[in-house]
Formats: C-alpha cells, sequence, structure tokens
C-alpha cells in the first residue's frame, strides 16, 4: 500500500534533489540481420532498428508527462556488432556504425550502444577489424559508443588487446583533438563486461538476452546525499540503514517506470540497474554524499571506506525493491560527469591512484578521466592494465574511460558539454612501462576462477 508520505517524498526527490530515470534502454538482438551481403547486413539493421526502436522515444515521453518523472535518456544497445559483421573490413565496419548513426538520428534516441568486441581471450578476424575500426567509427558519429572486452576472471588479461587498445584511444583522441579529443569519451575498456547494462558507453545486448528487452538505469546521488545529511551525526550502522532506506525508494520508481515502459512497448522486462550516476549538475553528486559521511574532501583518507559502505547500502537496499537487478549495479565515479570530483582533483585531494583504489570497492572503474595528450599509448595501456587487474581477481565488472585530450597540459581543462561535463587534465606517473606491456600474450586467469 502507497501512503501520502511515500508519495510526498518521491515529489520532494524529484524536485529538490534531482531524482530521474537516467536511461530507459532498448536492448535489440541484430544476429537475425546477418547476412554475407553488405548492403542487405546494413538495410536488415537499419530496418529492425527502426521498427522495435520506433515507440521508444514517445513512450518514455508520455511516462514522464504521466508519473511526472524526469527520463533523461532514451537509449539502444544492441548485439555485439563484431559478431554480426564478422566478414567485414574495418571500412565495412565504419560503414556500419554510420548505419547505425542514421538509426539513431532517425529515432531520436540519445545513443547507440554495442559497437562492441569480445577479445579477452584472443580476437577474430571480425573483432580485430572493428577495434581498428573504431577511431574513425567515432569520429564520422555523434550518437555511436564502443567497448571493448579484454579480460574476464575465467579468461585472464588479454594482453595484446590491451596493448592494442592503448593504441586505439590514442588514435581517437587524434582523430578527434577538434573537439577536445570527445572519441574516447565513447569508448570504454572492459573487464567482465555485463550483458545488460543500460548505460553508456559500455552498453551491448547479450548474447543470452530475449529478441529485445527494457532495462532501466536509475539515479538519485542528490536523494542520497541529501538523506544522510538529514541523518545527522549517527553512527555507520545506522547511516547504511538510511542509504538502504532511501535506494530502496529510488529503486521502487525505477521498477514502476521499467515494466510500465516494457508494457507499453510489448517488450520483455529485463532488469533495473541500482547504479547512482552522477550529472555536471549541483546536488547531484556522489563526491558529495561521501563528504555528507564527514569527509572534508573526497580523496582524502576514508574515501575507499565511505564508498564502500555506500555501495553495498545501495545494493542492498535496491535488491529488495526490484524484481529483477543487474547491470552494473554500484556507484560511479567519473570525474568530470561530477562535480564534486571536479572539485576533489582540483584542491589535490583526488589523484589517479586514489580513484584506482577506490573502484576496488564500486561500479565500474576509471571513468571519464582526461590526462595529458602527449600520454604515450604503452601508459595508457599500463592505466587500462591495472583497473582491468582489479576486475578480474575481485570477479567484478571494472572499466576505463580515459581521455588523452590532445594539446592539453595538467592544469588545462576540456569541456564536453551535457551530462559528458568537463575535466581538468589529472598527471600520470611519467615512468615508463612500455617493456612490461610489449610482452604480449595473455595474463593467466586467476586460481578462483576454477570454481565450478
Amino acid at each position: 500500500m502507497i501512503n501520502t508520505q511515500d508519495i510526498l517524498q518521491t515529489i520532494k526527490m524529484i524536485r529538490e534533489e534531482n531524482l530521474d530515470i537516467r536511461t530507459v534502454t532498448m536492448g535489440i538482438s541484430l544476429f537475425d540481420c546477418i547476412s554475407d551481403d553488405p548492403a542487405r547486413l546494413e538495410m536488415k539493421i537499419y530496418d529492425k532498428i527502426t521498427t522495435k526502436a520506433k515507440d521508444l522515444v514517445r513512450v518514455c515521453e508520455e511516462l514522464e508527462h504521466t508519473y511526472g518523472i524526469p527520463i533523461v535518456n532514451k537509449r539502444i544497445s544492441v548485439t555485439p556488432i563484431s559478431y554480426v559483421g564478422a566478414n567485414l573490413s574495418s571500412a565495412g565496419y565504419v560503414r556500419l556504425a554510420q548505419i547505425l548513426e542514421r538509426a539513431a538520428k532517425t529515432l531520436g534516441v540519445n545513443f547507440i550502444g554495442g559497437f562492441s568486441a569480445l577479445v579477452q581471450k584472443g580476437a577474430t578476424k571480425g573483432a580485430e577489424a572493428l577495434i581498428e575500426a573504431i577511431p574513425e567509427a567515432l569520429t564520422v558519429t555523434d550518437h555511436i559508443c564502443s567497448s571493448v572486452n579484454v579480460a574476464s576472471t575465467k579468461a585472464g588479461i588479454n594482453m595484446d588487446a590491451v596493448r592494442r587498445m592503448g593504441e586505439i584511444i590514442k588514435m581517437t583522441a587524434e582523430s578527434t583533438r577538434d573537439r577536445d579529443s570527445i572519441g574516447c569519451a565513447k569508448l570504454v575498456v572492459f573487464a567482465n563486461i555485463p550483458e545488460d547494462n543500460p548505460f553508456m558507453a559500455g552498453a551491448m545486448h547479450g548474447f543470452g538476452e530475449p529478441d529485445t528487452v527494457i532495462n532501466v538505469g536509475v539515479s538519485g546521488p542528490g536523494v542520497v546525499a541529501a538523506a544522510i545529511k538529514a541523518a545527522g551525526d549517527c553512527d555507520f550502522s545506522t547511516l547504511a540503514d538510511t542509504v538502504k532506506n532511501v535506494a530502496f525508494k529510488i529503486t521502487r520508481v525505477g521498477q514502476l517506470i521499467a515494466k510500465e515502459a516494457a508494457r507499453r512497448l510489448n517488450t520483455p522486462y529485463g532488469i533495473v540497474d541500482l547504479s547512482l550516476a552522477p550529472t555536471p549538475a549541483a546536488g547531484d553528486s556522489v563526491a558529495e554524499i561521501l563528504e555528507n559521511m564527514g569527509l572534508a574532501c573526497t580523496g582524502t583518507h576514508g574515501t575507499t571506506a565511505a564508498l564502500a559502505l555506500l555501495n553495498d547500502a545501495v545494493k542492498k537496499g535496491g535488491v529488495m525493491a526490484s524484481s529483477h537487478v543487474g547491470g552494473l549495479s554500484g556507484a560511479f565515479i567519473p570525474v568530470s560527469e561530477d562535480r564534486g570530483m571536479i572539485d576533489a582533483v582540483k584542491a589535490g585531494t583526488l589523484s589517479l591512484e586514489k580513484l584506482e583504489a577506490m573502484t576496488a570497492v564500486c561500479s565500474v572503474g576509471l571513468d571519464m578521466i582526461a590526462i595529458p595528450g602527449d600520454t604515450s599509448a604503452a601508459t595508457i595501456s599500463g592505466i587500462i592494465a591495472d583497473e582491468i587487474a582489479i576486475g578480474v581477481v575481485n570477479t567484478k565488472t571494472t572499466a576505463v574511460r580515459v581521455i588523452p585530450a590532445i594539446g592539453k597540459r595538467v592544469g588545462d581543462d576540456v569541456a564536453f558539454g551535457g551530462l559528458l561535463g568537463h575535466a581538468p587534465i589529472m598527471p600520470v606517473r611519467e615512468a615508463s612501462c612500455e617493456a612490461f606491456i610489449a610482452r604480449g600474450g595473455r595474463i593467466p586467469a586467476p586460481i578462483h576462477s576454477l570454481k565450478n
């Protein structure tokens, strides 16, 4: 039974504390579009996406009007394109990215994710060709997101792929240097990539998913921050309960929208992703949550412990509120998208190394971090390898989305606009790891991968 107090609290969350549905993402399988004829493949992909998702934006807008809940993004994820276009050349994959771009513009969605390859144990010719196509594909499109899974707990780390992705990120930065290297903001490197993630840039429609599905990401850092502030000087058990209670309420909103969107679109309901995703707006910051717990500034000693408490409590509260939870489900710490994180970097308390430590206890990894444009490809690969190792050893999803902003140095800023925000250039270690990265091969899976 929903009581008046619950309704009033939800209205306050929306109006004053930035509660929103961050994304309604429709997953679409493209396996039935596979064809030996590239022109037919392109036609079938465009037709299926624009047919299956033709009402996605309209339904989301109707739900916003009906329930008064903002739905910030309407998105699509598709089967990893390297499998769908396995016989294509790199030029063919670029052409396919442009077909996806045309579909996105036709439908009016914010992004299409799934220009992706899974190479944790090795790369097929199709995967290699897609990876080669990424810099150009992300340069000639605005709405396409790309991801590459280079490791898993079961397979270990494909260091050849890690090395290549350092080079690809550098090339993507160069090819979009006139826009502060924004192409890299649409590219993420994963370990243990989830099949049902509704958030970009890492969304894809996995192999075990139905033909179409609705996945929802709900976000409310401002709501959690306000609740912690109101709780005052309480002990940690009470603090955790406070977060659990508010996470339950946030997730119930997501469950409502997810099930109603699925019903109106005649599509199966998949999952609600519990992730707390910040925005550059004031009062919508994960860093503010941590500081409301008692930290003078995010990144100081105690930050990782505070984040661990937050992540655990969000999961516990959210799981009770939804019939199906999935995706990433944690707390995001993207620097450019979180005003508090930006302030912490500028204050000197939040470093790349501290962010890496924090990712051991939260979702999803080193995210939206701008680094000097002259950073070498090998150093970028080293950053990827360190972060991916955390995911493999801890059997969790981790990822890297770094932007080597060409022409920028430490102390400069880059600006992307919208939800991508802006970021100060963060320093990286200058000592070389090139000889380590050049070894190639695979780092073996950890012993606990043999659980069966």
